[in-house]
């Protein structure tokens, strides 16, 4: 059963990220986004009319998918290539195209992602701001028919609101990456692997792992105005179910010490760990547990503060630290 956020969890950022973003888990916020300019005509036209006040004209990358596909953007059959297009177009002509052919099963299907407020509609942010969210974060807008973009995860955490049409969200935590048999990640559809057992049929004989995370999947409907926050590492198919959907996101790394991503350091262990004998990296598991997971507290609780040298407070430490692994890269 997912959670709803109280009133009081969601008037400023500090306590948002203490109450709700440090359990680590998605949240609902319904309602949360119905006083936006974007959503005050109650209709898709009033909406799109917001995007094209704030246009500054530039062109986007849509994708363009063939009615057979059915609107699931996905790889083909050989996972070489992909199901769909991608054009180029200037914004203006792509909404207006979403708009007329909205609706028509017989039309490909089209969609607009990851379109950055700054670029696209500068000024815009201030009238699909969230009192929850930090100021300096940016909103992100998504644009389309009806469609299904697969199951895949982010690495930073996620407010995304419906400002017109209606969402599904299919969820699963992140320890059931084992089970959702994760595609490539360097070969992706647009930038994060996904999960390609998610939406098989039960018993598919290509994913027998799935069915061990198939029953612990969270399903979410969102109404324009409604929100979820959905932590980093989560995995998430989202489905848009209207003619035409508008999606309002907000992406930020609630925890960060500094500008060094936990995904930079899970690359290097690649190269690092990942092709050493099983004892070698069962050893380093163990390493890594003790020291950055601490599943048994802080490796130098027994001494005094003043001791821990660099395993002391991040916020102190952070700089010695950097430092001293830019020099053993460096060799």
């Amino acid at each position: 059963m997912i959670r709803e956020a109280a009133s009081e969890h969601v008037r400023d950022p500090e306590r948002f990220r203490a109450e709700v973003m440090a359990r680590g888990e998605p949240v609902v916020l319904r309602g949360i986004a119905r006083d936006w300019p974007m959503l005050a005509g109650g209709t898709v036209a009033a909406a799109a009319a917001e995007l094209e006040r704030f246009d500054a004209g530039r062109s986007a990358e849509v994708f363009v998918g063939a009615p057979s596909i059915g609107a699931r953007y996905h790889y083909d059959d050989t996972l070489a290539g992909f199901n769909f297009e991608r054009r180029t177009m200037p914004f203006r002509d792509a909404l207006s195209a979403i708009l007329t052919t909205a609706g028509q099963g017989d039309r490909p299907s089209l969609y607009m992602g990851s379109l950055t407020a700054e670029t696209f509609f500068p000024g815009i942010e201030d009238s699909v701001r969230l009192p929850f969210v930090p100021a300096t974060v940016r909103p992100r807008f998504w644009i389309g028919h009806a469609s299904t973009v697969a199951c895949h995860y982010d690495t930073m955490d996620n407010v995304a609101c419906v400002a017109a049409g209606r969402r599904r969200f299919t969820l699963f935590p992140p320890d059931t990456i084992k089970d959702l048999y994760v595609g490539p990640i360097d070969h992706t559809m647009a930038g994060q692997p996904v999960g390609l057992a998610v939406g098989s049929a039960p018993g598919d004989p290509r994913y027998p792992r799935f069915e061990q995370a198939r029953g612990r999947a969270i399903v979410v409907e969102l109404e324009a105005g409604d929100a979820l926050y959905l932590p980093k590492l989560w995995w998430h198919q989202v489905e848009a179910t209207g003619d035409v959907n508008i999606l309002v996101n907000y992406w930020w790394d609630g925890f960060a010490g500094g500008p060094d991503q936990p995904y930079t350091a899970m690359m290097l262990a690649l190269i690092a760990i990942a092709d050493r004998p099983a004892a070698e990296r069962a050893a380093w598991r163990a390493w890594f547990d003790h020291y950055v997971f601490r599943p048994d507290g802080h490796p130098l609780a027994f001494l005094p503060p003043e001791q821990h040298g660099i395993l002391g407070a991040a916020k102190e430490n952070y700089g010695r630290i950097r430092a001293l692994v830019m020099r053993l890269l460096r060799g």
